[in-house]
């Protein structure tokens, strides 16, 4: 039994890590030196349903993949638990992020809760800026709190 609460705990920090991981990848590589990757993402460039921005989801799964497979090559070891948590966490970045805020596929439409709202909100002040620079809101799952204390909106 404490295997099992090890093996959850591990998943549960490598997924609660993941969250510090994507802001700062978000704030210095992808605006800062991949942002040739990223542009389009804040400034529709390519009208069709694949961005260049779109190549992250490739780049960061690899963790989670090397964890996994590296993890089962050992009996189910620590690595396998940390790769599981960041694919969890990657999963959960495609709903939030490509589902439910850009909608690019259309089958997470009104979650009408203050966290939901919150999270919109602040991706929306992010997606204000244009350009790489004066950026803000770069994380996804924790979301500051001045934006549950604005008014209800969408």
């Amino acid at each position: 039994m404490a295997i099992v609460l090890i093996n959850f705990l591990i998943v549960l920090a490598a997924f609660l890590s993941m969250e510090c991981v994507a802001w700062l990848t978000h704030k210095f590589v992808m605006h800062g030196l991949l942002w040739s990757l990223h542009r389009d993402h804040h400034k529709k460039e390519v009208y069709g349903f694949f961005e260049k921005n779109d190549y992250f989801f490739l780049i960061f799964a690899f963790p989670g993949i090397a964890g996994l497979f590296f993890g089962m090559q050992n009996d189910f070891n620590y690595l396998f638990w940390i790769g599981l948590g960041i694919t969890i966490y990657g999963f959960t970045y495609f709903l939030v992020h490509d589902i439910f805020i850009h909608q690019r596929f259309k089958i997470i439409r009104n979650i009408d809760t203050n966290y939901f709202k919150a999270i919109r909100r602040a991706h929306k002040i992010h997606h204000k800026h244009l350009s790489k620079e004066h950026g803000e809101c770069f994380g996804m799952l924790w979301v500051p709190f001045k934006y549950f204390r604005q008014p209800n909106s969408k």
